[in-house]
């Protein structure tokens, strides 16, 4: 039976059909014939809903449309243009950390490499790049926004494994900025190679005023991980102060928001979260089955039997991550595979917050693997550009995360040294 469901579940993908109705019908089917009664199946859903930690996940959204929409990322992008646009690769070193500080708020990777590309794809044309490669630039930028925290598919990983998420956050800090560091070392030593060009250099004046604007900027993912690390706020929280101090910021400081944006900001805002939150409750259905039919100790007795060490384990689970990632989106695999994983976890003396980050940096890889990567989507539809030219531009950053996840799989401190001196 546990073959029919996921055989059912991917032939409903590849049908096109949704994936929160793609979990509940090959689910349900199965409990069916199990004789379960399928009339609690709704209050499961619901109550998988209720759960405080999940309310920041419309919290983050909200404060990452505003600041797309509402001058914050540009005013962010104009004072990083004027210190290091021209540098060798100046343009692209601004692209990466734009998004690095953009991911600092919104916890989401397509709003992320929207709210860059839109910006910066034809201002690196213009200063002689090639736009495939800004294209693939801003693809595997914009990554970053579900890795360095917050992240709504570590809020997620956090709600479903039952372990701190202001710690999982913490986790993410490190790799995320250690990708980060590697995006612009690559992109400096590229720039070289090909000669491309560089902005006039500004003037301290310029850089001054510039600077000053996007101060209220870059104070926001201070504030958001300040009030978390130092216990002032939880995670859900700080979710509602960086909606409030966004919205603040674009109105009364940017004065690029006017009451009639206010309705294509909330629609983008539900959109978005009723998304994740269906997939949730649909998953809770699927992880149902997978309890009553005890597949989770099943897998574990199963790798047990066989000798499976903690590396071996952890090489299946990247490879099944990445062809995973290649069809769905992150919130569906964490919470299909991650109820079958933490008993092994247990078992094999893995630290789940180390896995959390491996699990991450395998989303991002999703985000930008075709078919149905969603960076790959968002920068061909800002760049009108074919989703082919994409994804050439986009395939060495591919290669370069995977050479960053190994570092990331093979050592482990890059991840939990901070949430170690968080616990001390």
């Amino acid at each position: 039976m546990e073959w029919i469901v996921f055989v059912i579940f991917f032939l409903l993908l590849f049908l096109r059909v949704p994936v929160a109705v793609s979990l509940v019908v090959s689910a349900s089917l199965a409990l069916l014939d199990s004789g379960y009664n399928l009339n609690t199946l709704p209050q499961k859903m619901f109550s998988s809903l209720d759960v405080p930690t999940l309310m920041a996940i419309p919290g983050f959204v909200f404060a990452g449309v505003i600041m797309s929409r509402g001058g914050i990322s540009k005013a962010l992008i104009d004072a990083l243009k004027a210190w290091i646009g021209h540098f060798a690769g100046g343009l692209a070193i601004v692209t990466i950390l734009a998004a690095a500080v953009f991911a600092a708020i919104s916890g989401s990777s397509p709003a992320t490499a929207a709210a860059i590309g839109a910006i910066m794809i034809p201002g690196m044309v213009e200063a002689g790049y090639s736009k495939r490669y800004a294209m693939g630039l801003v693809a595997a930028s914009g990554t970053l926004g579900i890795l360095i925290p917050p992240s709504i598919p570590l809020i997620v990983y956090g709600t479903v494994a039952e372990i701190s998420i202001g710690k999982l956050f913490i986790a993410g800090v490190l790799p995320g900025l250690f990708l980060t560091a590697v995006l612009v070392i690559v992109a400096m030593i590229y720039a070289k190679v090909k000669n491309f060009g560089r902005q006039a250099k500004a003037g301290w004046q310029d850089r001054l005023v510039l600077s000053v604007k996007a101060v209220p900027a870059l104070f926001l993912p201070v504030l958001i991980l300040g009030t978390i690390y130092l216990g002032v706020a939880t995670p859900t929280e700080a979710s509602v102060i960086a909606s409030v101090y966004s919205l603040l910021a674009a109105v009364f400081v940017y004065k690029q928001i006017r009451l009639p944006d206010t309705r294509v900001i909330m629609r983008e805002t539900v959109n978005t979260s009723s998304m994740i939150f269906l997939i949730i409750a649909a998953a809770t259905v699927f992880g149902l089955y997978l309890t009553n039919e005890q597949v989770p100790q099943d897998v574990a007795k199963w790798i047990m039997a066989n000798d499976a060490n903690k590396w071996t384990f952890l090489f299946g689970a990247n490879l099944l991550f990445f062809v995973m990632g290649m069809f769905l989106e992150p919130t569906s695999i964490i919470l299909i595979t991650l109820p079958i994983f933490l008993p092994i976890l247990k078992l094999l003396g893995i630290d789940p917050f180390h896995f959390a980050i491996i699990m991450t940096v395998n989303m991002e890889l999703g985000m930008v693997t075709p078919p149905v990567g969603l960076n790959l989507f968002v920068v061909s539809g800002i760049s009108r550009e074919k989703l082919e030219e994409v994804v050439k531009g986009v395939i060495p950053f591919i290669v370069l995360m995977i050479a960053v996840l190994f570092l990331i799989v093979i050592w482990p401190e890059l991840s939990l040294w901070l949430p170690e001196k968080m616990t001390e």
